[in-house]
């Protein structure tokens, strides 16, 4: 084993226990990692098979094969999180206008008596 491969390798199997340790009951995210691990390892420790996937796919090297698909996993991490984002938002909103409404008839009941 070559060092940028015990390199890749010691990598992605930490980044595999950080996030498992983070999902715990996402089913599917941890099945995803599982993959996207598994290829990430199996492409450092056999660089040959990205170049055969790569001829039969119609791009050049393998190495472009990984940065395109690297690309694809970016854009769905992104989204993913951006979706993430807007449901947050979402709940903070409606948190604080039940506070304020809240806020508003406790003042309106104060005034009143």
């Amino acid at each position: 084993m070559s060092g940028i491969q015990l390199v890749l390798v010691t990598g992605f199997i930490f980044i595999g226990l950080y996030f498992i340790t983070r999902l715990k009951k996402r089913l599917l995210d941890i099945v995803l990692l599982f993959a996207m691990i598994s290829a990430g390892i199996l492409f450092a420790l056999r660089p040959d098979i990205t170049n055969i996937l790569a001829r039969e796919l119609g791009v050049g090297r393998g190495a472009d094969l990984v940065f395109y698909i690297s690309i694809l996993i970016f854009w769905f991490v992104s989204l993913k999180l951006y979706a993430r984002i807007r449901k947050l938002e979402q709940q903070v909103t409606s948190i604080i206008r039940e506070g304020a409404i809240r806020n508003a008839t406790e003042i309106t009941d104060i005034n009143i008596h």
